[in-house]
């Protein structure tokens, strides 16, 4: 038992279709409604009609169904599942942020959380209130807290705002301070769900580096993202998450590769009709194509031919969407990883209203033969509108990348980028 730091047991979450969803408290929240809560039973009581206020069961649905896992102390532990597999609603119970319908968690440890961007602050206080304030609850003393106070404003690169009110923050700003407390605020337990995805990439460097240093110091790190190379790399075991449930349980390159097999799986459905997707849903990813220069469908696309992957997207409301992002990525497995984006090649504020399209031109592939996916992203003002993980399949065939009638050597396919360069000989013979 002194071994284990995160003990689960039939974790089960369900959540009403329709009801209010739950939100994050403060003191003054709490407060309030204890003031409010007699009216609002007086008010009930007043407005019954008669009928059963039960939800029915098909009402509902179930974000998570009996989980049992163990982490140890000083394990680094992946979490990873497709969107909607019940991660976020894991890690939202073991932080005590909201309570299992069935089951529960047992944490032997102080626990640091950074699950959203600003989760945990308070918007009307300061940087430097917030550092105090998120120390507190974590049961540090005053004297730990100053002793860490520079460093982590410093980690955060926020020392011109530290006093200025966190509600004024950019996302940027929320999720370097957020991160910056969580990770320094010595936790025995530390819990992170995908917040480096956003931000520069310097600081997603920067918070890698830390984050392997949190792991060298022997502390227990249980972390969800979608970047299957950082899970590969800096966790000890993985688990993975289907539909609410644990398919798989152990070490990290196994149940990365079942992870991606389902989902290469999964692009079989048209994408117009897939559900396992996130984000608020007001312009949808709608369908991929795979076109070559002329236009033309391409089933199989080759090496080092001009390839035209063709974004649809489908906007329901009649607003114009500006500040977008748009990207696609090719997985192949957790060491390939090759994304693009209007964010990289476009000076001007992407603009998005309707149904239109957008092509993403690739001049010569420099994929070997294999079978990757694509996934597809869209967002506006820094909100995620539709995220899908393996939206299509995309099969690559082996071409004539360098013009001269040879390929690679045997057992490269599917593993490697093909890249143009030049060779000169000096001093010796060229063949």
């Amino acid at each position: 038992m002194g071994d284990i730091a995160v003990r689960v047991e039939g974790l089960s979450k369900r959540y009403r279709i329709g009801a209010r969803q739950e939100r994050y408290y403060t003191l003054r929240d709490t407060l309030t409604e204890a003031v409010a809560r007699p009216f609002q039973k007086l008010a009930a009581l007043f407005s019954r009609n008669g009928a059963g206020s039960r939800t029915p069961e098909a009402s509902s649905i179930w974000a998570l169904k009996d989980v049992s896992f163990e982490v140890k102390h000083g394990e680094v532990v992946g979490i990873i599942g497709r969107n909607g597999a019940g991660k976020s609603s894991l890690l939202k119970i073991l932080s005590r942020i909201t309570e299992p319908t069935e089951g529960r968690a047992r944490i032997h440890g102080r626990v640091g959380s950074l699950l959203e961007v600003g989760t945990g602050f308070h918007p009307e206080l300061t940087g430097r209130e917030n550092i105090y304030l998120s120390g507190a609850i974590l049961g540090m003393k005053k004297a730990e807290l100053d002793r860490k106070f520079e460093e982590i404003v410093t980690f955060a690169e926020l020392e011109r705002f530290v006093d200025t009110p966190v509600k004024h923050y950019s996302s940027g700003m929320y999720v370097r301070l957020g991160f910056a407390v969580a990770a320094h605020l010595d936790p025995e337990i530390l819990i992170v769900d995908e917040v480096l995805a956003v931000g520069d990439v310097v600081f997603q460097k920067k918070c890698l580096g830390k984050m392997n240093a949190v792991a060298r110091e022997g502390r227990t790190v249980l972390l969800v993202s979608h970047n299957m190379a950082m899970i590969e790399h800096l966790c000890d075991k993985a688990i993975l998450l289907r539909d609410g449930a644990v398919t798989e349980d152990g070490p990290t390159g196994q149940v990365i590769s079942r992870y991606l097999q389902g989902i290469v799986a999964g692009t079989a459905i048209p994408l117009d009709e897939r559900t396992d997707r996130q984000g608020e849903g007001e312009i949808l990813v709608s369908a991929i194509e795979l076109l070559d220069r002329r236009g033309y469908s391409i089933p199989c696309p080759m090496s080092g031919q001009e390839l035209v992957i063709r974004v649809h997207y489908h906007s329901r409301s009649e607003k114009v969407f500006t500040n977008c992002k748009v990207a696609v990525s090719i997985n192949k497995d957790e060491h390939l990883y090759i994304l693009m984006s209007t964010e990289f090649v476009s000076r001007e504020n992407l603009r998005l209203k309707g149904d239109g399209h957008i092509d993403f031109t690739v001049t010569e592939l420099p994929l070997t033969e294999g079978q990757y996916y694509v996934n597809s992203y869209v967002e506006n003002n820094g909100i995620v509108q539709d995220w899908v993980d393996g939206a299509m399949e995309l099969p690559v065939v082996d071409g004539d990348y360098y013009g001269t009638g040879r390929t690679y050597p045997p057992g490269w396919q599917g593993k490697y980028v093909l890249i143009k360069y030049r060779c000169r000989v000096r001093n010796g013979m060229a063949l």
